[in-house]
C-alpha cells in the first residue's frame, strides 16, 4: 500500500527544513506507513535569543525562523497567551497551504506542532465550512496544540469537528502547557489523544508506535 501523505506545519519560529531535523525519529518511526511533506511559513519572524536552548539562533538551523501568524499586529511578534482583537497574516498562510495542496498535493493528512497545530485547526474548520474547496484532508495530528486567545478567530472553534483528529502532547510541556491543548479537545469530535511524560517536541518513542499506527490504520 503506498503510504500515507501527510503536510507537516511547523511551530512559531521554526521553518520546513529545521522541523524535518527535529521530526527525524518519527520519519523513522512511521516510515512505512507515511511520507511527511514539510511546508515554510510565508512570514519571517525577528530574530530573538532561544530562551528554550539558552542560545542565539542559528543553532539547529533556525535561521530562518518563521511565522503563520502575528497576535501582536504592531511589533509582528506571536504569543500562544496573548489575548488579541485581531491577529495578522493569516490570509497568506491559507494561500501557502492552498498553493501547496495544488503543486505538492494531494495529501491524506495534516500534522501540526504548536502554532502550527493551533493554524491546523483553523484550516479543518475552513474544510468543514466548505470555505476552502482545494482543501480535502483525511485527518489531522496535532502536536501541542492550542486555541488561539485571538478574538477574530473564535469562529473557527464554534461547532465541533468531524474530521478524525489525534491530539499528542506532554505534561511537562513548559511552553505549550497540556491545560491548553487539553483545551482544543472539544472542538474536535471524538479526538483521540496521547500525553507523553516530557516537554515541548513531537514524541516518537517506540512507546509512541502503536497509538501512531491504530490512528493511521484508518484511513
Amino acid at each position: 500500500m503506498a503510504p500515507l501523505r501527510v503536510l507537516c506545519i511547523h511551530g512559531y519560529r521554526q521553518n520546513g527544513s529545521s522541523f524535518r531535523e527535529k521530526t527525524g525519529a518519527l520519519r523513522k518511526l512511521l516510515k512505512k506507513q507515511v511520507e511527511l511533506v514539510y511546508l515554510s511559513a510565508p512570514h519571517s519572524v525577528q530574530q530573538a535569543p532561544d530562551k528554550e536552548n539558552g542560545s542565539c539562533p542559528g543553532v539547529g538551523g533556525d535561521e530562518d525562523q518563521r511565522g503563520w501568524w502575528f497576535s501582536d499586529v504592531q511589533a509582528r511578534s506571536f504569543s500562544a497567551q496573548q489575548q488579541c482583537e485581531e491577529s495578522l497574516g493569516l490570509d497568506e498562510s491559507l494561500t501557502t497551504v492552498r498553493e501547496a495542496v495544488k503543486v505538492q498535493g494531494p495529501f491524506d493528512g495534516i500534522l501540526g506542532f504548536s502554532q502550527g497545530a493551533a493554524f491546523v485547526a483553523m484550516v479543518c474548520s475552513l474544510q468543514e465550512q466548505k470555505l476552502e474547496p482545494e482543501f480535502n484532508f483525511r485527518f489531522a495530528i496535532l502536536v501541542a496544540g492550542f486555541r488561539s486567545a485571538c478574538k477574530e478567530h473564535q469562529t473557527f472553534y464554534s461547532t465541533p469537528l468531524l474530521i478524525p483528529s489525534l491530539h499528542v502532547f506532554g505534561l511537562e510541556d513548559r511552553v505549550i502547557p497540556d491545560n491548553m491543548s487539553r483545551e482544543l479537545l472539544p472542538s474536535f469530535q471524538d479526538p483521540q489523544v496521547l500525553t507523553h511524560p516530557g516537554g515541548h517536541f513531537v514524541p516518537a518513542a517506540s512507546a509512541h508506535r502503536q497509538t501512531y499506527q491504530d490512528f493511521l490504520k484508518k484511513f
